[in-house]
């Protein structure tokens, strides 16, 4: 059993300093790689519904050598809460 895919980006955020929408999706591809949704659009959707709710904060952004902007996040203390009191310790990615 899989954890649904914006809680399973908050998971893998848990102990992270910083991630980007294609650090999350290469950690996360094994599992979710397989399913329709598994797009950078949608994947950045579950970050900025993230941020929205308090769960994580925009910590940097830039341009990359194409000109295309990556914007990285950063877990607050409430999303790290969250995963502690919703995800059960076997799903924990350490």
């Amino acid at each position: 059993m899989l954890l649904p895919s914006r809680t399973a980006v908050l998971n893998y955020m848990f102990d992270k300093c910083e991630v980007d929408v294609k650090s999350v999706m290469a950690a996360l591809k094994n599992d979710y790689g397989n399913e329709k949704q598994f797009n950078e659009k949608m994947y950045l959707d579950h970050l900025m519904a993230l941020e929205a709710n308090g769960m994580v904060e925009m910590s940097s952004y830039e341009l990359d050598e194409n000109d295309e902007l990556i914007m990285r996040y950063k877990i607050t203390d409430d999303g790290k809460s969250t995963v502690e009191k919703y995800v059960d310790k076997r799903y924990r990615i350490a």
